[in-house]
Formats: structure tokens, sequence, C-alpha cells
């Protein structure tokens, strides 16, 4: 894997890059979509390509699982898997990990754990959790970590960012393939004098990219954009920067403008099938009764195949009658919107004017950019 900083937007951190892998390069900022059991719910990989994904995320704690790593691996990888041969990032399997609760127990070696689907007990090392990810077969793979809770003791976030870091120290140390970039996973917590202890310990080991993790769980947007702010100058600006399952567009927003790269979230997906679509004016919930009888798009200023063929209140009468066609056309729009914003703010990038494409993007839902 190779990364090229191509720009910086002369007005802010925003950046634009290539990032070049053995499936094919991606342009960033980029945001992926996720495809957590070998699928993004609801769509193709031919659809996927359609709505202009370059690289989706698939989730080592559920290949684990199910089917199983090593079946994958014999079935041609992920890649042949899945009939998708762009690039793909694994993560490591910690966050689903840290989300079982009372399921697990980690110790010095790894994580032990319950299986959510029957109860089996089954048990993760960071040298075990790269070897599954080298039977995926995936372009990107994570290092194993600890996602600290939210809120937590200092001491206890203390503890758990210096096991990420002596993990991240063992997936380095254990084989992947050749073709394989493995990136470190900045912990912390939102103290951010344990974010930059966390960066720097993890740029002595070297990776080919660094990603934020402990994002998003549960603190207040106004300290994620915080910490996005104290973070940006920690990590090297020649390795991409990744922040890890955020996921709402502001959210995205504020990470390019803090000069981040890559960036994941089930919230396009998981918000299509409950109804709540993403347009340029803001959030809507279609099954709302305002929408019965509207024959006008989705989005009047979106482009996709959605709003160019279907009304609101077709939309909303399919996610009424519980309709398959519902979750489709709703995750093919929102992954649209995601993905466009993000084509939207390349450009801009690559125009010198992110400052003002972040503007327009708050002034349009009727808000203002935070301040910082």
């Amino acid at each position: 894997m190779t990364f090229e900083l191509i720009q910086n937007d002369p007005g802010c951190d925003a950046r634009l890059g290539s990032l070049t892998t053995s499936h094919g390069t991606i342009e960033t900022p980029i945001f992926m979509p996720v495809g957590t059991q070998a699928t993004v719910k609801a769509m193709t990989p031919e659809e996927l390509k359609e709505v202009g994904s370059q690289i989706i995320l698939a989730n080592t704690y559920h290949l684990y699982l199910r089917p199983g790593h090593e079946l994958v691996g014999r079935l041609g990888g992920l890649h042949g898997f899945m009939n998708w041969d762009r690039p793909i990032l694994t993560d490591s399997g910690g966050f689903q990990v840290f989300s079982l609760g009372e399921l697990r127990k980690i110790s010095e070696e790894g994580v032990r754990f319950r299986s959510h689907i029957d109860g089996s007990s089954h048990f993760i090392s960071p040298e075990s959790s790269i070897a599954i990810q080298r039977s995926l077969g995936s372009d990107i793979i994570m290092c194993f970590d600890e996602c600290p809770p939210y809120p937590a003791d200092y001491s206890y976030v203390k503890r758990s960012m210096e096991l990420t870091t002596r993990w991240a120290r063992r997936c380095k140390d254990a084989p992947r393939d050749e073709h394989q970039a493995l990136f470190g996973i900045v912990q912390g917590g939102m103290h951010p004098e344990l974010r930059r202890e966390s960066a720097l310990s993890l740029m002595e080991i070297g990776f080919d990219g660094y990603a934020l993790g402990g994002l998003s769980v549960g603190e207040e947007k106004g300290t994620m954009h915080s910490m996005l702010q104290a973070c940006k100058d920690f990590l090297p600006t020649d390795s991409p920067r990744y922040v890890m399952g955020i996921g709402a567009p502001e959210d995205l927003i504020e990470a390019v403008y803090a000069g981040y790269d890559m960036f994941d979230c089930v919230m396009p997906t998981r918000n299509a099938r409950n109804g709540a679509l993403f347009t340029s004016a803001g959030r809507i919930n279609i099954k709302a009764g305002a929408y019965a009888e509207d024959n006008t798009p989705l989005d009047p200023e979106c482009d996709c195949y959605v709003c160019r063929n279907y009304s609101r209140a077709y939309l909303r009468h399919l996610y009424r009658s519980k309709e398959i066609l519902a979750s489709r056309l709703n995750t093919w729009h929102n992954l649209h919107y995601y993905l466009n914003l993000m084509n939207g703010a390349r450009k801009a990038i690559g125009e010198g004017r992110f400052s003002s494409f972040r503007k327009e993007f708050y002034a349009k839902m009727g808000a203002t950019p935070p301040q910082y």
C-alpha cells in the first residue's frame, strides 16, 4: 500500500490524498460502507459501485464466527467470496468484543468471550486477530485493540491504552500477507494527553496508517469534534488517517476539516432500514404522514437512481407496507448521499474552498459550523 498526499486546503486542515492498494486506488477523503458479514445490507456489489463505493469494510469478529475465516480463505478470500474486486478493510474485532460487555473477559494475552450467536466460548489474541484477517485476504487490516467505555476512570483508560499499545506491537510482529497494510489504532478516551502518548508509541512501532478508535461511544458531539481537533497534530502527515465508527454527515465534515482521510459507520444503512433518510436539507423520517401525498423527489438536489425515479409518497408507502424494496431504495439513496458528500468534499479541497463548502453544508440545514 502507498499513500500520496496530493493537496492541502489553504484555508483549513482538510487534505486530498490517494491510497493505492493491490485491488485499486482510493481517493481520499472517503467514506467506507460497512459490509459487516461480507455484504453491505440490501446492496449488491454492482450497485455499490454504481453509488460510488471505492472501498468497503468487513468485520473480523462476525466473519470469524460465521461462516468462519478459514472457509472464506478456501473460497478465495473476501474478494472472491463476495464478488468484490475493489479494496476491502477489515476491522480487528476489538470493538465488537468490547460491545459484548459481561460476555467477555480481557487479559494481557487477549480476550475470551462468548458468541452472541450460540453462547460458545472463544478466544482472540492480537496474533489470532491478524491470522483471521490474513485468511480473509483484506487489503487493509487493523490492530487488535481494547476500546474503553465512556465514561471511564482516567486510570482505567490509561491502562487500556497501554494494553492496546502492547497488543499493537504483537500485531506488528504477527505474519500477514505481503499485500496487506496494517493500521495502528490510537486509544486514550477523551484525554488528549493519553491520545498523544498512544499516537507517539504507535508511530515508534511504525504502521502503514493510523486510526482513532474509541469515538462515537456515547460522548457528546462537541466532545467528539474537540477530540478530532486535539488529535490531528499527533499523527504523521505522510500516512492515511482513519476515524473509526463516526457516521453523522456533520461528523464527517468536521473530521475532513480537521485533516482526516477515511471514515466508516453503519448509520447510512441502518438508518435507511429504519426509514431515516439523509438529504441536503437534513434528515427526514419517511414514514411521517406529511409525505403521504408528496409526489416530489426525496431530495431535489440529489441525482441518485432513487431520487430520479421515485417520489416521497412511494417511498413512504413501501416503508409502511414493510416491502423489501423499501430497504433497498432507502439504502441506495443514503449511501449515494454519503459518497456524494465525500465527492463534493474532495472537489472543494482540490479547488481550495473546503471552508466555504463546510459553511454551505451547515447553511442548507439551517445551522452554523462549530467554532474551535
